[in-house]
């Protein structure tokens, strides 16, 4: 049956092969519309993934198909006597091999998609982070092992084979880089859930977050660095430029050590940092006089957001060769104080027991320290000192706050007289225009005016505005 047909076929003209080729292609499209209609139709229901399916694969097919009917229709057409007919197939060849890739892409795509919405109702770890990996890597890397098996089997010319190589095996670099970043993109996103810093003790996960957050930087950049050079390395041009450069190593290792070692400098005081970790993420520090958390750490640069959400961005090796405040280096807890100045008239027992109700009705005060003491006593009135304990910068500031807020009220409301006052000593207003009658004079001072205040003098004592200038 298939010799019949192919004597019969070679004995038409080649206009009417062309033409052939052309409605058998007209005809594959209809088909697959059809197709591609009807299964668009089960958008719901449990043939969903039919319907999903037809959406990736039916571009790339009819694309292929109307290449390939094209090119056949142009192999009959052009005439034998130029001898295109051998490219024109193999260009055809080579252009089916990438609507192939595509094909392969887009489904691998929505494969991808359902398995991410998959794994997020699951809870091993196998389901949630192996699994789309898996599904990722080999999406990435089947394609480029089907170019490298299809292209000599279509590609005959050793210029296009070497072209063609070289651009597969770019790809296939570019390919396995990019698994690798995943994967340690993936190994962080783990370590991450492991170690959760939403909780209240979340020391330990700070440090991880910290080192983690470091080392896959340096490790991404160092897989997209010797991804490069090996992309390079495939031209021979580059390759003797890579030997002639090896050749003067000790020159050019100088010269670059000198113009690169703040770029080097930073680099190792990122990893330096990440392994010793004077500061970690989320470390409420005082840089520069400006309070703040770390926001951001990188290889080059760390970002603190300051209290009023500002960013103070600074290089990381600052932190190694300056001093800075780290409010919770070993522990979230800190210890605030509010600084108060009161009569000597004030019950330091009441003012301790309302401290103490106010930060056992905040759910800032971590439930360590509270305590009013007296730091200091002057002639006129005494300082005081209370201090409460709170977990995190942010924490203990608004827990001050609240502190001082409520004694003021509880000060004014109970005890209004034992604000600071000024005590002096009036004298009589006559003093000031002579000497004063002698049996004035014989009466002593009584010892209330040194502890009397203007308001609390009698009223014939009183001056408006002062005593008279005489």
């Amino acid at each position: 049956m298939h010799d019949p047909l192919m004597t019969w076929l070679a004995t038409l003209p080649h206009w009417s092969l062309a033409v052939m080729a052309i409605a058998v292609v007209v005809a594959l499209h209809g088909l697959l519309k059809v197709v591609h209609l009807r299964l668009r139709s089960l958008a719901n229901g449990r043939w969903h993934l039919l319907n999903v399916a037809a959406l990736a694969v039916h571009p790339p097919l009819v694309c292929l198909v109307w290449c390939y009917g094209v090119m056949v229709a142009l192999y009959y057409l052009v005439p034998d006597a130029l001898g295109w007919q051998p490219t024109i197939m193999t260009l055809a060849n080579v252009v089916g091999v990438f609507l192939g890739f595509w094909l392969f892409v887009r489904v691998s795509r929505r494969v991808i998609a359902v398995m991410d919405r998959w794994s997020d109702t699951r809870q091993g770890y196998f389901e949630r982070f192996l699994a789309p990996f898996m599904a990722r890597a080999a999406a990435a890397l089947f394609p480029i092992f089907l170019l490298f098996s299809l292209f000599p089997l279509f590609v005959t010319s050793e210029r296009f084979d070497l072209a063609i190589h070289n651009l597969t095996s770019m790809l296939l670099i570019g390919s396995v880089a990019g698994i690798l970043v995943h994967g340690v993109n993936i190994v962080e996103r783990a370590l991450r859930e492991h170690y959760r810093v939403d909780v209240a003790d979340n020391l330990a996960a700070r440090k991880v977050h910290t080192q983690i957050a470091v080392l896959r930087k340096l490790v991404n950049f160092i897989i997209v660095l010797v991804a490069l050079a090996s992309m390079l390395m495939l031209f021979d041009k580059v390759r003797q430029l890579g030997t002639s450069i090896l050749a003067s190593a000790g020159i050019m290792g100088v010269v670059l050590g000198f113009a690169a070692q703040k770029i080097f400098g930073n680099l190792l005081a990122g990893v330096q940092i990440a392994m010793t970790q004077p500061i970690q993420l989320d470390d409420a520090v005082v840089v520069q006089g400006e309070w703040g958390w770390i926001e951001e750490l990188t290889l080059t640069y760390v970002v603190v957001r300051l209290w009023d959400w500002r960013r103070l961005v600074l290089p990381i090796n600052w932190f190694l060769d300056n001093p800075f405040e780290n409010w919770t280096r070993k522990t979230n807890d800190l210890i605030g104080s509010v600084m108060l100045y009161a009569d000597f008239s004030l019950p330091l027992d009441a003012l301790q027991e309302e401290a103490t109700r106010i930060a056992q009705n905040s759910p800032l005060w971590s439930g360590v320290v509270c305590k009013v003491q007296l730091l200091e006593m002057t002639e006129y009135n005494m300082q005081l000192r209370v201090l409460v304990s709170a977990r995190g910068g942010g924490d203990t500031f608004d827990l001050r706050c609240e502190m001082r807020e409520g004694l003021i009220r509880f000060i004014a409301r109970e005890y209004p007289d034992a604000f600071p006052r000024m005590r002096v000593m009036m004298p009589d207003r006559n003093s000031l225009h002579g000497e004063q009658p002698q049996e004035q004079r014989a009466a002593p001072v009584e010892e209330t005016t040194l502890t009397q205040t203007p308001e609390d003098a009698p009223a014939e004592q009183r001056t408006p505005n002062g005593p008279g200038l005489g």
